[in-house]
């Protein structure tokens, strides 16, 4: 599975780790910020763009809290991003929003959980049905 990754200064070193993690578990990681963005804004423009381009499925961004990185994926029409720092919400913002990507704050979350974060995410497939209603709503929005 090809996964997308990226990070500004503050969530450089977490990426690092989760990107040797990635390769450690046979995921095909495209980093667009081999040296980390000068801001959240523009490492997640760079994971938002790689996924709506072409078409991969999951993403993971970093940043000091993830908060910055979500809000900014977000503003692009088409992307689903959330904001995780716990196992749970990265399972069911996969699985009940579809979430293109996940941010994590490298200020919140230690490596192991990072760790165990990524793996909930990337276990996980979206269940579409009865959820797909509210993707629907999203993707109306201007």
């Amino acid at each position: 599975m090809d996964v997308v990754i990226g990070s500004d200064k503050a969530g450089f070193e977490l990426k690092e780790k989760v990107k040797q993690y990635l390769q450690d578990h046979d995921y095909n990681v495209i980093d667009v910020t081999e040296k980390p963005a000068a801001d959240f804004v523009d490492s997640s423009l760079a994971v938002t763009k790689q996924v709506l381009d072409n078409g991969v499925k999951k993403a993971i961004m970093f940043d000091e809290y993830g908060v910055g990185s979500a809000m900014a994926s977000n503003k692009v029409k088409g992307m689903v991003t959330a904001n995780v720092n716990e196992e749970r919400t990265a399972h069911m913002t996969a699985l009940h929003n579809g979430a293109k990507a996940i941010a994590l704050g490298s200020g919140i979350v230690g490596e192991k959980l990072a760790y165990s974060i990524v793996k909930r995410y990337l276990d996980t497939d979206y269940a579409g049905g009865r959820h797909k209603v509210r993707l629907d709503m999203l993707e109306k929005m201007i």
